[in-house]
């Protein structure tokens, strides 16, 4: 079982039972799964730089990665439909606890200058959105073989029903907010 999948089973659920008083453990609030999303303008001219940062996200979540593809054209950005611009991963179960304890472990600590993730990300029903500039905070990738740096929205879904139990579920598991 994954480290936080058991720190979550253990120690979470009875902090947030008492914190929001829940009569029942199926109303605590639970991570249900964490998608990973980059888009680059860059892909219209050149394919490879987009087939390198879908290669560089299935090095970091352990899975494979789908191509998502223009819905419209757009002419001011010579953009036609039907086109490759971006990649997404959807993680859930054990490899989603395993990809947010690196995360929060490992990689955000290595951001440049970092004082703590903004609290201000959530939309009103208990998600949460995290942008990162840089692919290279994460130790799967090699430094010296990537090419062009680039980033990804990191997106946490809940099935909390509002920010505040979403925010104390994310601060429970370790997500590390500013004050």
């Amino acid at each position: 079982m994954a480290r936080l999948k058991e720190k979550y089973l253990n120690d979470v659920v009875p902090a947030l039972m008492k914190e929001f008083s829940y009569s029942n453990v199926m109303q605590v609030p639970r991570l249900e799964k964490i998608v990973i999303n980059t888009s680059l303008k860059e892909a219209i001219q050149n394919i490879k730089i987009l087939e390198t940062a879908a290669d560089e996200i299935s090095q970091i979540t352990g899975q494979k990665v789908i191509i998502r593809r223009a819905k419209k054209s757009i002419a001011n950005f010579k953009l036609r439909a039907g086109m490759p611009i971006g990649a997404t991963v959807t993680l859930r179960r054990e490899r989603m606890f395993e990809f947010m304890d690196r995360l929060i472990s490992v990689a955000i600590p290595r951001i440049r200058d970092f004082r703590g993730i903004s609290p201000k990300a959530f939309d009103g029903r208990g998600n949460y959105s995290l942008g990162i500039t840089e692919q290279i905070i994460f130790p799967e990738i090699n430094y010296d073989k990537v090419n062009k740096v680039t980033g990804m929205n990191i997106t946490f879904v809940t099935s909390a029903r509002t920010d505040q139990e979403a925010r104390a579920l994310l601060t429970h598991l370790g997500m590390p907010f500013r004050q």
